[in-house]
């Protein structure tokens, strides 16, 4: 079964699940996405509809001529289509606000991780 997922403006799969009252989920609800577009990996998704997900990502620091590595956690939304899980590898992009922490709602479901999350 084919679901009737809207286009969103970028290239992605869409789910073939279908979402029934979640007017947050990018393919069946009402929000519309813009800015920026992140590969990461889901750390924690044990809440409805909610994810944790997490980047590594190195800065430099001039006066020792070296480089400390950091992370990036944010609460982003797991639409009921989607259901990404700890470990999954997703593409996240950025919509207005949902709630006080979350901005950023999955998009695509990429794969999984060999390691344990």
């Amino acid at each position: 079964m084919v679901s009737k997922a809207r286009n969103i403006g970028i290239s992605v799969n869409a789910p073939e699940k279908e979402c029934k009252n979640d007017k947050h989920c990018p393919f069946h609800g009402e929000i519309s996405l813009r800015g920026r577009i992140i590969k990461c990996k889901v750390v924690h998704a044990k809440v409805p509809k909610n994810a944790i997900v997490e980047w590594n990502w190195t800065k430099k620091i001039p006066k020792y001529e070296r480089y400390e590595k950091k992370r990036t956690r944010i609460n982003v939304h797991n639409p009921a289509c989607i259901s990404a899980k700890e470990g999954d590898i997703v593409k996240i992009m950025e919509t207005k606000k949902i709630s006080k922490t979350k901005s950023f709602v999955i998009v695509e479901k990429i794969g999984q991780t060999g390691e344990k999350a």
